[in-house]
């Protein structure tokens, strides 16, 4: 397997508040995108601790045992898990570095929202949020529950299919564009 790190793939932002359903729409939008041929990666940040692996395990234990890197493998796939105590938050242009642009045609990312990179914005009313905090010049379309003043593209975040049909036309005028 060739691993082609100097690719660049394609890289689109879901951000919101917490509870307002980036998740919930990411399961959704990507079936949606498979089905036209577009191969998606994901890179999902959390402010919560957590850990792939299962106490018991022997990749585990070996982990815990010291393993500065431990990557387990199978047939149906592989995971690389990489220790960082003593790093900082890691780097968005690092992490997708990391993925395999052979296999993939789009790297959307659930999180990182301060990071310059292109980005739907989601947001839902009840969660009485101010909405212009979120907007940067980053932001190529807003997904929303109710309708908003704005000149960007807006979605109805409650229609998994525009959103995924939004995000196919913008991959594909990019990759038109860099022709």
């Amino acid at each position: 397997m060739t691993n082609t790190h100097d690719t660049i793939l394609p890289i689109l932002g879901i951000t919101a508040d917490s509870g307002t359903g980036k998740t919930t729409l990411l399961k959704q939008v990507i079936p949606l995108l498979r089905q036209q041929q577009i191969r998606v990666g994901l890179i999902k940040h959390t402010h919560h601790h957590m850990d792939v692996d299962q106490p018991g395990k022997d990749s585990y234990e070996l982990r815990k045992a010291g393993a500065t890197q431990t990557l387990v493998a199978n047939q149906h796939r592989w995971a690389l898990m990489t220790e960082t105590p003593a790093l900082p938050e890691p780097d968005l242009d690092y992490l997708a570095s990391r993925f395999d642009a052979n296999l993939l045609d789009l790297i959307l990312v659930e999180g990182f929202k301060q990071n310059p990179i292109p980005k739907i914005v989601l947001y839902r009313n009840a969660l009485g949020c101010p909405f212009d905090e979120r907007l940067d010049a980053n932001v190529i379309a807003i997904a929303s529950d109710i309708v908003l003043t704005s000149s960007l593209p807006r979605l109805d975040i409650n229609q998994p299919a525009q959103v995924a049909t939004f995000i196919a036309d913008w991959l594909h005028s990019l990759k038109k564009s860099s022709r």
